[in-house]
């Protein structure tokens, strides 16, 4: 059976009034036709609009390329300093005015080059050599971003082409979007740097990265911009600025604006206004002692039950009083238990809204007591 126990917390921090909070609350207007922004901290959406409508990712959908070729390298499928062939193929993305990093045949360039081809300067050229270099072929290599997009629970993303050209059925949100950019984030931190670089010099050609909060903003560190004329002029950025209660990263995505200048303000918009409206609040930290209760034989009489990761919540400005927690676990808890087993969850609200769902773990082991131990425990149990 389980029973239910509920605890208050009241985080003070310094925060607003809570009327000035609410008034803070309505988004930004956002000239975009769909918009996400995620506080990665806390991992909540702050804002949004349509952000499950199909979209053409445009250049975005290079994330997910990014994303699988970072696998193979992890994987030592590939190395970052392994020469990789320029077929004719890749050569032929120059054609019609695609984004191109100017690799040419019968060169034999880095994984790394490579790379930051494709992602400082959107290289749809670089793109079609990492996923011949990786899978043997571009189609073969789209099946594998199909399959990644599957095994992240990408509902509204299919990929046809591994650059981001316009192609029936080649499709993404928003929300989608948002969880690859966030994935390489997490999953991948030594390759993010890439995506804070502001330009990228390769066969004596110099070129800017076009995500132009890199220039405007210190706080922004990355990520991706795309265009094509179906996908309109698209702009994933984040950022990450320091508060007293620690590092906040919020990550924005803006789908189909009007220009390059358009989604930078769009972006920069949301970004300050979720900075701005909004602390994220750390209510435990890493392996902290949520609850002690009470375990049947074992060698010890409690049990410590908490978190292997930090807990964040992000919440108006001013409401930080209206947090609740929610603990529910097994009770009777009965020895053995294991480190790092779940035997509950933490539920964190505000309001009528469920910020965060925890599982609680153990913390400490607790060995099975003695067979005295067991037999005086098993019969309190059984008055209790």
């Amino acid at each position: 059976m389980k029973r239910l126990f509920s605890l208050c917390l009241a985080v003070a921090i310094g925060l607003g009034t809570a009327a000035s909070a609410r008034a803070q609350l309505q988004p930004p207007e956002v000239a975009a036709r769909s918009y996400l922004l995620l506080d990665m901290t806390s991992n909540q959406i702050l804002a949004a609009r349509d952000p499950d409508a199909p979209a053409d990712p445009a250049s975005l959908t290079k994330l997910m390329t990014a994303y699988v070729v970072f696998g193979a390298v992890r994987e030592k499928k590939i190395s970052l300093e392994q020469r990789l062939p320029v077929s004719v193929r890749a050569w032929d993305e120059r054609k019609g005015g695609a984004s191109v990093m100017f690799i040419e045949p019968r060169m034999q360039v880095s994984v790394e080059d490579l790379l930051k081809g494709m992602i400082v300067v959107s290289g749809n050229d670089a793109a079609v050599a990492l996923a011949e270099g990786v899978a043997g072929s571009v189609e073969a290599f789209v099946e594998m971003m199909n399959r990644e997009a599957q095994r992240m629970g990408l509902k509204n993303t299919t990929f046809k082409n591994v650059t981001g050209i316009t192609e029936p059925g080649h499709v993404s949100t928003a929300r989608d979007l948002a969880t690859i950019a966030s994935r390489i984030i997490t999953d991948f931190p030594e390759f993010f740097p890439l995506y804070s670089m502001r330009e990228y010099r390769f066969n004596n050609i110099t070129q800017p990265n076009r995500n132009l909060l890199l220039r405007r903003d210190p706080s922004v560190d990355g990520m991706k911009t795309g265009y094509t004329a179906a996908a309109g002029y698209c702009l994933i950025a984040t950022a990450q600025r320091e508060f007293p209660n620690g590092k906040r990263r919020l990550l924005s995505v803006v789908l189909n604006t009007t220009s390059m200048e358009a989604r930078a303000s769009e972006s920069q918009k949301l970004l300050n206004w979720g900075y701005q409206a909004f602390d994220a609040l750390k209510l435990f930290d890493a392996n902290q002692a949520i609850v002690t209760p009470p375990i049947w034989k074992g060698t010890d009489s409690e049990v410590k039950l908490g978190s292997p990761a930090p807990v964040y919540v992000t919440v108006p400005k001013g409401d930080a009083d209206k947090v609740k927690t929610q603990v529910e676990r097994i009770d009777p808890l009965v020895a053995p238990l294991a480190k790092g087993q779940s035997v509950g969850k933490l539920k964190v609200v505000y309001g009528n809204n469920l910020l965060a769902e925890v599982p609680l773990v153990v913390l400490d082991p607790v060995k099975e007591a003695g067979i005295f131990g067991r037999a005086w425990d098993a019969i309190r149990l059984w008055i209790k």
